[in-house]
């Protein structure tokens, strides 16, 4: 027997009235069902056009509102509901902030059935627009063209683009006019790039058929001023490269750090790959309080740096150092976390699974001259065994920030064991940050929770919640 489809529905005024998993709105139907949608947001009234999922709820596209949320408020951005980089753009920023914190409070008590003292209010970003210091373009020769370009009727002639993948689709761009999440010059370098290449006749990538030169585009910029640009060739041209690296030296002199990269392969990942300098500085430089930290092209740092300088107050703030401690960092990462509470305790390691970041946390180590601190790399399950721990002693304050996937089982029950006085869990998913709390609590006390917006405009939300033993 055939697979058998969920026939398409037609839903008359759902009132939508909260935000649900990936930022979706949430109805509900006349038969109980649950309805989300994308297009919409708590307060809407709309008909929907659904599909039963998992035959529990529907899920489909507001197809005509009856009347609006007074949370909307105007898109900034001419790309809004083609693009989808920014799909809470219509919803008001206030209004954002409440049901990003409404989710970290649920997921904690539903999935992880652990009692908050203490909920803080959310942290709000600095500011809700131009706040990433790193953005990576695609080169496409087949523009995205939208549902309403192909209803208007008008033939629109194939043409290349240097944007985002459109959502759900890998093989075309949306040639991007502008994006507001990331300041001037990026806007002014993807546009000027983007007409040189077409100017010269540079072909642009084609990811199904995988031909084409020009990949992708990375700008990096930074609190210091510094300013990095990576292009990616599919394969070597020493006369386009020449052409298109040496007009971006000259159209932009305030760029000092000019990157290319050759890569063959079926995807755009750089990690085995060695980027190679054309033009100035091998890194540009970042700063907090009297730290700084070099970021190459293949360095991870926080994209938002005003709000990750929040963030990183607040780990400390809740670690609550008086210089006695003995600090472990999980998931370091470049090691900035652990930098930032070096100065305040007696030691602190720092463990992260990519070589190369531990490699980064190193030099940074040294040029701020820190010397209580200890970086190693591996997998974290096998790294922190009881050996580590016999090794470098039992620490009196762990802070962890894992990849959104949470910590693996064994790593909790190793940190169980090792029970230190207080945990700071820092998590991009308060779902499974909710989950692994649900081990530990016969253990720890969940003493405060306090959300962190690093990415507004989005459904993207950070949650560190400060844990002691009971």
């Amino acid at each position: 027997m055939g697979k058998k489809r969920n026939r398409i529905k037609s839903l008359e005024k759902i009132e939508f009235t909260d935000a649900g998993a990936r930022g979706k709105a949430v109805g509900h139907a006349e038969d109980g069902r649950v309805v989300f949608v994308s297009n919409a947001i708590p307060g809407d009234v709309a008909d929907v056009k659904a599909r039963v999922k998992k035959g529990k709820f529907y899920e489909g596209k507001a197809t005509h509102f009856h009347s609006l949320s007074n949370r909307r408020t105007e898109p900034k951005c001419i790309h809004f509901g083609v693009c989808g980089g920014c799909k809470w753009q219509f919803m008001n920023y206030e209004d954002q902030l409440h049901f990003k914190e409404k989710e970290v409070a649920q997921n904690l008590k539903r999935i992880g059935k652990v009692e908050v003292e203490s909920h803080e209010s959310i942290l709000p970003a600095p500011s809700p627009y131009y706040y990433r210091n790193k953005m990576e373009f695609s080169f496409s020769d087949q523009a995205w063209i939208s549902d309403e370009e192909i209803a208007s009727g008008i033939e629109f002639e194939k043409k290349p683009a240097l944007g985002f993948h459109a959502p759900g689709r890998w093989d075309k761009s949306i040639d991007l006019k502008e994006c507001h999440l990331q300041a001037e010059p990026s806007n002014s370098i993807r546009l000027a790039v983007r007409d040189f290449a077409l100017q010269e006749g540079m072909e642009f990538y084609n990811p199904k058929f995988q031909t084409g030169l020009l990949r992708t585009l990375m700008i990096r910029t930074s609190s210091t001023g510094g300013i990095m640009v990576l292009v990616q060739f599919k394969e070597k041209d020493s006369l386009a490269q020449e052409k298109l690296l040496n007009f971006i030296r000259t159209s932009f002199p305030e760029v000092t750090s000019i990157f290319y990269v050759i890569n063959p392969k079926v995807n755009d990942s750089m990690a085995d790959l060695d980027p190679i300098l054309y033009h100035g500085d091998d890194h540009i430089l970042e700063e907090m309080e009297d730290l700084k930290f070099r970021v190459g092209p293949k360095s991870f740092y926080q994209t938002n740096a005003d709000q990750a300088y929040n963030l990183y107050k607040l780990v400390r703030d809740y670690a609550g150092l008086t210089g006695s401690e003995l600090v472990y960092d999980l998931y370091t990462g470049t090691g900035t976390i652990a930098q930032f509470l070096a100065k305040k305790a007696k030691k602190v390691i720092g463990i992260e699974y990519v070589e190369e970041a531990i490699q980064d946390a190193r030099v940074n180590m040294e040029m701020n001259g820190l010397s209580n601190l200890e970086f190693f790399a591996g997998d974290m399950k096998k790294v922190l065994n009881q050996e580590f721990i016999d090794d470098h002693g039992i620490p009196d304050v762990l802070v962890t920030d894992p990849p959104r996937d949470g910590m693996h089982k064994d790593v909790i029950y190793k940190i169980l064991e090792a029970k230190p006085k207080r945990i700071v869990y820092v998590s991009c998913n308060s779902a499974t940050q909710a989950r692994d709390l649900e081990i530990m609590k016969d253990s720890y006390r969940v003493l405060k929770s306090k959300a962190v917006d690093m990415f507004p405009q989005t459904h993207h939300v950070e949650n560190v919640v400060l844990m002691e033993l009971k």
